[in-house]
């Protein structure tokens, strides 16, 4: 499984996330600069140019048209993916932790920082309304400080709930409708780095430093299974075959300031295939050298791109005994 390597950032890669289509990859680092790519050959189609500081989270609308990316210089900004244009930007007071469309494409929804004396918030904007708006959402949901900031936001079925990850490693389901928090749990001991949905919005699987992943029912908010490891876990995914591969891969590994004294095996920077059913491991892909920050499979299940700490992306296609590994049972 030789995987191409992209290399088109010049620091730590924060996130990467395919389309719909699985066609195109967008990816963000701390270099300020998203990029996208054609996701067959690992060309470079191009870059969204304005952020001032570190991109922490980007998404891409399900009809692949809008981009967004939220950053450290306080502002939320759309890009048209076709011309790389901003056609929209939204300032706040803090920087932008975590950004997502809704399933519409007309919603973003976003959490802020807690710093310069402002309160960490999950806002929902409407682009459709708003070019070039200072701060003035049309809802904003205080997490701070009956709760630690908010790190990352998803959107969930219908639009009608919304559900972020904190910095003490709760998760929390609001009502979109109302603003109000409607269940709140606290599975992980540790902070959680990423969240991401399977391909029908059902299921959920979360990434934290306490070294595990855990994977929820999003409907009934209950935790389902739980992936343990020996190290912080800073991002995972569903497979969309969960009817022929069931899996779930999980990346991350030592934290970034302790990188330059270890070496590549003992800092565990592989990615980490488990069964999402039995919870056991049964492969490992080794090509990082730094934690892997973003992982995600690719829609049609057949390949899935890791980014790290060093700055590469990495796009792998499975081989043929992928679909052919089967477990006793």
């Amino acid at each position: 499984m030789k995987p191409l390597m992209l290399h088109g950032h010049e620091r730590s890669i924060t996130q990467i996330k395919y389309n719909a289509d699985g066609d195109l990859l967008f990816t963000a680092s701390k270099d300020q600069t998203p990029n996208v790519w054609f996701s067959v050959n690992g060309e470079r189609l191009g870059t969204f140019d304005g952020h001032q500081g570190a991109v922490w989270s980007i998404d891409v609308s399900y009809d692949s048209n809008r981009m967004v990316s939220g950053a450290a210089d306080r502002s939320v900004k759309v890009w048209d993916v076709s011309t790389g244009v901003c056609i929209s930007s939204v300032k706040a007071k803090s920087s932008i932790r975590g950004v997502s469309f809704s399933y519409s494409g007309s919603l973003i929804a976003y959490t802020t920082d807690k710093m310069m004396g402002q309160e960490s918030e999950v806002r929902i904007t409407d682009i459709r309304e708003r070019q070039d708006v200072e701060d003035s959402p049309m809802m904003r949901m205080p997490i701070t400080p009956h709760m630690m900031k908010g790190l990352s936001v998803l959107w969930g079925s219908l639009d009608t709930a919304i559900v972020t990850g904190h910095e003490d490693g709760a998760i929390v389901k609001w009502d979109v409708r109302t603003g109000k928090n409607l269940d709140r749990r606290c599975e992980h001991s540790g902070q959680i780095d990423d969240m991401q949905l399977n391909h029908d919005g059902s299921l959920l699987i979360t990434a934290s430093k306490d070294t595990t992943a855990r994977l929820w029912d999003l409907e009934t908010f209950e935790p389902m299974k739980k992936y343990k490891t020996e190290r912080p876990v800073k991002s995972a995914a569903i497979s969309p075959l969960l009817d022929t591969c069931p899996y779930v891969v999980l990346g991350g590994g030592q934290e970034a300031m302790e990188v330059t004294t270890t070496s590549t095996r003992e800092g565990k920077f592989d990615a980490r295939f488990f069964h999402l059913v039995f919870e056991e491991e049964f492969g490992r892909v080794k090509g990082h050298f730094g934690p892997i920050n973003s992982l995600a499979f690719h829609p049609s299940g057949k390949g899935y791109a890791s980014g790290g700490e060093d700055g590469y992306i990495r796009v792998h296609s499975f081989d043929d005994a992928y679909y052919q590994y089967k477990f006793d049972y």
